[in-house]
């Protein structure tokens, strides 16, 4: 599902929207595919899209990063998300779980 990361670059003093696709989550983190270059440790702002629409505001930090043919595939951890944002990532994960078996 697309989604969407900000770049925030601190030398250049802007900042730059792309567009991330979600391939794995859970309330802890997420995998995702994206065209560009991201830093291992560097936190970046998020807007995650769930299956209900809703778009969830939070932070994450790249822990992984994969090169792959055409793109780079990422993990990253959650900063900071409230219980909520939480709750709702867990029932995100588990309907992707379950739409798997379908």
């Amino acid at each position: 599902m697309p989604s969407k990361l900000m770049i925030k670059r601190m030398e250049e003093g802007g900042s730059v929207e792309v567009e991330i696709e979600i391939v794995d989550v859970s309330k802890s983190g997420l995998g995702f595919i994206c065209k560009e270059p991201l830093q291992i440790g560097e936190a970046y702002e998020a807007f995650l899209t769930i299956w209900t629409k809703e778009v969830i505001h939070t932070v994450l930090q790249i822990v992984r990063a994969d090169l792959r043919e055409e793109d780079f595939g990422y993990g990253a951890v959650f900063v900071g998300m409230s219980p909520t944002d939480a709750s709702r990532i867990e029932v995100y994960q588990t309907i992707n779980d379950s739409e798997d078996f379908v």
